[in-house]
């Protein structure tokens, strides 16, 4: 979780919204991605998704049988379903997402009754990564007056 913190912290200082997510298979790194929506001008651009693409291309699979993914917000419905889909193992959130969180804060797809279940752990180094989007959003804020 602490490399995730590291690529939010960087998306942030990039101006976007300060997310990171990490991919790991049998106890090491094999993706990473943080929140490139702004650069990229995409709103496919989560960390997740950016992770997940790196995933697959390093396994040189769709299927991320057996990986976990820690990532500092708990995933909209977009990457909640291509986490479902790429077949991930376990995911690892950090802050719970009130506005359109899809493991437990608005809906959970987790428990919809899809052929793959992930194994869900929330609210890890929560305080951090409450802290790191906190701090965007006000100083976002701040500059804008």
């Amino acid at each position: 979780m602490y490399k995730a913190l590291e690529l939010a912290a960087a998306a942030g200082k990039a101006g976007e919204i300060p997310v990171g997510a990490v991919i790991v298979k049998d106890g090491e790194i094999i993706a990473e991605g943080k929140n490139m929506t702004e650069a990229k001008q995409n709103a496919l651009s989560h960390a997740e998704i950016e992770a997940i693409n790196g995933a697959c291309g390093f396994l040189k699979s769709r299927r991320l049988d057996g990986c976990e993914m820690y990532v500092t917000l708990e995933p909209c419905p977009m990457c909640t379903g291509a986490i479902i889909n790429s077949r991930l193992k376990t995911l690892v959130f950090g802050a719970y997402n009130r506005v359109s969180g899809s493991i437990d804060s608005v809906v959970d797809l987790c428990n919809y009754p899809y052929n793959h279940k992930v194994e869900v752990y929330g609210g890890i180094c929560e305080d951090d990564c409450i802290k790191l989007l906190k701090d965007f959003f006000v100083d976002l804020r701040t500059s804008e007056q």
